[in-house]
């Protein structure tokens, strides 16, 4: 009883400071925010915040739940350092004892201004490396209770080390050196603005002919070589600008810049932003064969965003500020419609060809068929509700458990709207006429309109009169083992395997060691999943075990490969020796399939419609 008691007096102690009054001077005053970041080689930051403000309790949050993000991730472990003094003299501070997010102060009688300074700490392999760093506004800043984020002015400068150039969307008021000041912005822009910078940078004009409203790639690198966009993604890129407008019929952004970093040493994942977007890749991604297929899997994706998740965006995630929890239920429209126009905007673009764009679609199909059991027990939707809490921190048993399927599973379901569209319409409407309907509208820059389940049935009812509620309904409640390919055999083909590999750069590993033995590995025979009821699975692998041999011999991938193809023609079984902790074991694999990659071949008693959805729109070609 003791600790339900201290339990209760901390939760009413919260409650107390939270309601108490505010005493941030709003009046128009803008909060100033200066980040230092010159030690960047050193991962880390320095920062000084400067908020007007009058005497009583004050309550300052750090951003906790992250646009984009979906879930409260707000860095606030590389929080550090942290003082505040006015006129001269240290305030105390107490961090909230039910939200490690929340700060509570006391601000002494006579004080007009809080002066806070704190370092963030940038650690190894995620932002920032010696010649580049990518800044998230909302890891470098606190802001006060009470007023909405849109309601909140900054006055933001950046310090650079010298020689370093930068990208941005933020409008830039001047420069001096390696000082730069950005115009005042509301905190909702701010955060929603990232800065990239480096060493080694490049910016590239994507606008293309008699489009009003600028748009640029920059890009920053940890070696001068990795910018060396070709000229042939120059215009597949700028195709995809023009492309974008034809899908849409509207813009709502002053300009847009795509951020590009290029480094092995940061983390390598794309977040949306409403006039950008903070995108990540291996350094020499630029360089290789594979380049376009890499990009056309990231940066379409983001740049949809503009439109849909920061235009358009599900009410239960459009917060007032960024301690608000957000719900998650509508992230099979916010992501998953976002995952089947990106690609269908780089395959009409060209970044893709039709060939890459049929073998990712089959790459989804399978990997949400055999390579995911775990859709028999845990239902689409709750895959979207549960991030906040269940989102994966480890690749392992990713097939049982599912991970962030509203992305995959999402874009197979909008393909199956864009064909129910088409065939409701006897070919007059298309998957276009919902994006202009739903996302069009004039251009008054970065602006928010929210939406909800409802509101998106009844824009698709606009377009072609069908039970949208249902279809819905159907498949995000759905425990079907079935591999979700109605889209996909609408429009002309169907998913078959066989042992040609595919030439996609799948970032959802689809080698045939998934679809055959079922197992994927790591370079280095780690165990990053066993597909539950697989061969390998019921042979006793599991992930975190590592593969070290393979028919009595040490084990590379390209020896179990052999194994694979020649146990097709075999009797006795597929024997790997593997290590699981510091034991090892033989696993005995009762297989005679052969190699297996999924590929879409067509289906000629219908029409071919997928080819028909990535035709180019625009004679920007």
């Amino acid at each position: 009883m003791v600790s339900v008691r201290l339990r209760f007096l901390g939760l009413f102690t919260s409650f107390a400071l939270l309601a108490a009054p505010a005493t941030f001077a709003q009046s128009g005053q803008a909060i100033s925010l200066t980040v230092d970041a010159t030690q960047t080689a050193q991962k880390m930051l320095h920062a000084r915040l400067v908020i007007p403000v009058k005497p009583g309790p004050l309550t300052l949050y750090y951003p906790k739940w992250i646009p984009g993000d979906h879930e409260p991730d707000g860095p606030i472990p590389d929080l550090t350092g942290l003082k505040f003094e006015a006129d001269g003299k240290a305030i105390p501070w107490q961090r909230d004892t039910l939200d490690v997010f929340t700060f509570h102060l006391d601000i002494p009688a006579g004080a007009t201004h809080l002066d806070a300074s704190y370092d963030i700490i940038e650690p190894d392999g995620v932002s920032a490396t010696d010649k580049l760093m990518v800044l998230e506004w909302n890891e470098a800043l606190l802001y006060p209770a009470g007023p909405p984020s849109a309601d909140l002015t900054y006055e933001a400068r950046l310090a650079l080390p010298n020689g370093w150039k930068y990208g941005t969307a933020l409008p830039v008021d001047r420069e001096r050196g390696s000082q730069i000041s950005f115009k005042p912005i509301s905190l909702e822009l701010l955060v929603d603005s990232p800065v990239i910078a480096g060493r080694y940078y490049r910016a590239i004009d994507l606008t293309p002919a008699g489009e009003p409203i600028h748009h640029e790639i920059d890009m920053v690198a940890d070696s001068d070589a990795a910018l060396a966009m070709s000229p042939e993604m120059q215009k597949e890129m700028t195709n995809l600008v023009a492309e974008s407008g034809k899908l849409f019929g509207a813009r709502h952004y002053r300009d847009y810049h795509f951020l590009l970093t290029l480094s092995d040493h940061v983390q390598h994942f794309g977040l949306e932003h409403h006039e950008s977007n903070d995108s990540r890749l291996p350094e020499r991604t630029l360089l290789g064969p594979e380049g376009g297929m890499i990009v056309a899997q990231i940066l379409p994706h983001e740049f949809v965003h503009s439109w849909n998740g920061k235009f358009r965006r599900p009410a239960d995630l459009a917060t007032p500020d960024f301690e608000k929890p957000m719900q998650d239920d509508l992230l099979w429209v916010y992501e998953g419609l976002t995952d089947y126009l990106g690609p269908m905007l780089a395959a009409r673009s060209s970044i893709f060809t039709p060939e890459q764009y049929r073998e990712y679609l089959a790459s989804i199909a399978a990997s949400l068929g055999p390579g995911r059991p775990g859709r028999t027990w845990r239902p689409l939707l709750d895959t979207a509700v549960a991030v906040p809490g269940l989102s994966p921190r480890s690749r392992g048993w990713i097939n049982w458990r599912r991970g962030t399927d509203y992305y995959e599973e999402g874009d197979l379901m909008w393909l199956e709207v864009a064909t129910i569209i088409h065939s409701a319409t006897n070919g007059q409407k298309s998957i276009d006429d919902f994006c202009h309907l739903f996302y069009g509208g004039p251009n008054d820059g970065p602006e928010l309109k929210t939406y909800t389940f409802d509101d998106v049935v009844n824009a698709l009812n606009q377009v072609a009169p069908s039970d949208w509620a249902g279809f819905f309904h159907e498949h995000l409640n759905s425990t079907s083992a079935d591999m979700p390919q109605g889209g996909i055999e609408n429009a002309g083909w169907k998913v078959e395997f066989n042992d040609k590999p595919s030439h996609l750069a799948d970032r959802r590993g689809g080698a045939s060691d998934t679809y055959s033995i079922g197992l994927q590995l790591g370079a280095d025979g780690m165990v990053n999943d066993s597909i539950v009821g697989g061969p390998a699975f019921d042979a006793g692998i599991s992930p975190g075990m590592k593969v070290v041999g393979v028919d009595g011999r040490v084990y590379t991938h390209d020896l179990l490969e052999d194994a694979i193809k020649a146990a097709k023609d075999a009797t006795e079984p597929l024997t790997l020796l593997v290590l699981d902790d510091d034991y090892y074991r033989t696993a005995t694999i009762q297989y005679h399939g052969g190699e297996r990659y999924p590929h879409l071949v067509r289906d000629d008693s219908k029409p071919d419609y997928l080819d028909e959805l990535i035709k180019a729109r625009s004679a920007a070609q």
